[in-house]
């Protein structure tokens, strides 16, 4: 039996910090597949379709990587799935506090689906895609921030103005 796990973000940009995480996870589970959450009340730099191609190309190399995007309350869609776990990354304690609360939520709302917590590597510590965004809007250099598909993305973005 596969041993599918979901890993939801909004990935508005996919960073470095995202790309370990999902790498790190395919060495535990068969298959993780990248949702790519809808939320129609939020201001994205990428829409959805740029964000679910740039996650598409930036994982072409990488066996056992689906791609999707979701809308709705997310351990529906693990049910739907049938994902066995959600994948959660951590970079700092900061992120424990909101992600602990979640993981109690989502095992209340679907017990079967278990949250798996990767700490990044401590490269990748500070990378969070609100910075890139700050980042990327002051016209900062992001390439030590992004794999190289977000970046070219996000160079010819701006120079589209």
């Amino acid at each position: 039996m596969r041993r599918l796990a979901l890993y939801p973000g909004t990935f508005d940009p996919m960073t470095l910090g995202h790309l370990d995480v999902l790498q790190r996870a395919l060495k535990v589970f068969d298959e993780v597949e990248v949702t790519v959450a809808v939320n129609r009340n939020k201001q994205f730099l990428l829409d959805i379709e740029e964000r679910v191609a740039l996650i598409k190309a930036c994982t072409r190399d990488l066996p056992g990587v689906i791609v999707s995007s979701f809308e709705g309350l997310l351990v529906e869609y693990a049910r739907q799935r049938k994902a066995s776990a959600l994948i959660r990354g951590l970079r700092q304690v900061s992120d424990f506090d909101y992600e602990f609360r979640m993981a109690f939520a989502n095992r209340r709302l679907c017990p079967e689906v278990e949250t798996v917590f990767f700490m990044t590597s401590e490269t990748y510590a500070f990378i969070s895609a609100s910075i890139v965004r700050e980042i990327y809007a002051w016209g900062g250099d992001i390439s030590s921030f992004v794999p190289e598909p977000v970046l070219e993305a996000l160079e010819k973005k701006r120079k589209e103005g």
